[in-house]
């Protein structure tokens, strides 16, 4: 029984990076919708709810620190991600967003 045990927690611990995300792919899902596919809002959403430009000098400058802060707290009209993605989901989307570049 225990040689079970140990097979099964050995199969699920090999599978767990097949569940884990990119940067990229949780930007697709929980960041594109707002700021764009390559970083840029669409046009109304940026001028009604004042969604920044990801590749823009304003963004690309803010430290990593400040940006995972951003995206754990939220800062205007976004909502914040703490709770909802994971502490590793969230440094992997900023990395992704240090990729968006004019």
């Amino acid at each position: 029984m225990k040689k079970l045990a140990a097979i099964v927690l050995l199969f699920g611990l090999m599978s767990l990076p097949a569940f884990a995300q990119s940067g990229a792919e949780t930007y697709a899902s929980k960041c594109k919708l707002c700021h764009g596919a390559d970083g840029t809002p669409p046009a109304a959403m940026a001028k009604s709810m004042g969604i920044k430009d990801l590749k823009s000098d304003e963004v690309q400058k803010m430290s990593d620190a400040d940006l995972k802060m951003v995206v754990e707290k939220g800062k205007g009209k976004m909502t914040g991600f703490a709770g909802k993605l994971t502490p590793a989901q969230i440094d992997d989307v900023v990395k992704y967003v240090r990729t968006l570049k004019k």
